[in-house]
């Protein structure tokens, strides 16, 4: 039985013929209610199999079904021995010519069905898996948070993150792709898969070089991006923070109660000039330490310069001090006064 079952919900019911055959006794079943039954079931009942037909059936198989369903509501008329109501024809051939275009979307894809939302969503939960970060050793902490610009399930913004087969290093890349939420999503998600390739697979200096090439040789329209790479030592707590157009980092010392920002460690935009470089600021995390990285989103303010949003932030890094690390990435993120009109995005690493 456990066989049969999953025959059924593998092969049967997502094949087309399955679909059409059920939607063409649907079709008949609603003819025939129709006539007999008028006063629970109207006409107009035809635009649930057009409806349905558009999101389950190819073009072809969609418009032979379209032809079914006016040959039905024409019998019922006949049947009935009333004029025939020209409004409703009307809103179901609209509703038909409506559904069809969708079902040829999806064909140009080579989608049935739900299938294509089955994969967005599938693609959306492999890019949020790539951007949690790994587990870190006894004496460290991270969280990461990101927010899409008016809650789309694609961002701009994204994070990937590796850490050394031997546990004893640390790779983050966080990236803001040109452009917000589901527009720039598509090419966050080629990214973030390509991006996260990279980690681990070259000397960590090497990194902003390797994804600014990628990023020429898509020859995108809009297709720069910024970004900033990490490569942190847990052992003896030394890093490299490199940065592609990207805000600077900011490392707090617990030495001398100060947040400050690792400027110098800048490069160009990914993706718009070739043969540049990416140089790299080296520094320690001592005990008490903790290093922030951000996307613009989180410190943009409308009118105003970046500047003044990074002293903002600073100013809630402070009070995130006094009051602990923990939850304090999720705090600054949302207070950000960009709010729900921009992507944002933020790592915290500290250590204890």
């Amino acid at each position: 039985m456990r066989r049969v079952r999953s025959r059924v919900r593998r092969q049967i019911l997502p094949s087309t013929a399955f679909q059409f055959g059920g939607l063409t006794v649907l079709t008949v079943a609603i003819t025939a209610a129709t006539i007999n039954y008028d006063d629970w079931v109207p006409a107009s009942s035809f635009a649930i199999v057009l409806v349905a037909g558009g999101f389950l059936l190819r073009p072809l198989a969609l418009a032979v079904l379209d032809a079914m369903v006016l040959a039905g509501l024409v019998y019922v008329q006949l049947v009935r021995d009333v004029g025939l109501n020209r409004g409703l024809v009307v809103v179901l051939a609209a509703m038909a010519l409506l559904m069809w275009v969708v079902a040829r979307s999806r064909a140009r894809l080579g989608l049935q069905g739900n299938l294509g939302e089955a994969m967005l969503v599938d693609l959306r939960d492999r890019l949020r898996m790539q951007g949690e970060m790994p587990a870190l050793p006894s004496g460290w902490q991270v969280e990461s948070v990101l927010r899409s610009a008016y809650g789309d399930s694609f961002s701009g913004d994204f994070l990937v993150a590796s850490r050394s087969t031997d546990g004893s290093h640390l790779e983050v890349a966080l990236v803001d792709v040109s452009g917000k939420g589901a527009a720039a999503g598509t090419r966050a998600l080629l990214l973030s898969g390509a991006f996260g390739g990279l980690l681990g697979a070259m000397p960590a200096h090497d990194f902003l070089h390797a994804a600014n090439q990628y990023l020429l040789r898509q020859r995108w329209d809009e297709g720069f991006a910024t970004a900033v790479h990490l490569d942190l030592d847990f052992v003896t707590g030394r890093y490299r923070i490199a940065g592609a157009g990207h805000p600077p980092a900011a490392h707090f010392q617990a030495g001398s109660g100060r947040w400050t920002l690792t400027t110098g460690g800048g490069g160009p935009l990914l993706g718009v000039m070739d043969g540049v470089n990416f140089p790299g600021v080296v520094g320690t995390l001592e005990r008490g330490d903790a290093l922030l990285m951000y996307t613009d989103g989180v410190v943009e303010i409308p009118g105003r310069d970046l500047d003044v949003g990074i002293d903002r932030m600073l100013g809630q890094a402070e009070r995130m001090v006094r009051d602990g690390f923990r939850g304090g990435a999720r705090r600054i993120v949302e207070d950000a006064l960009a709010g729900e009109t921009d992507d944002r995005a933020l790592v915290l690493i500290w250590r204890q």
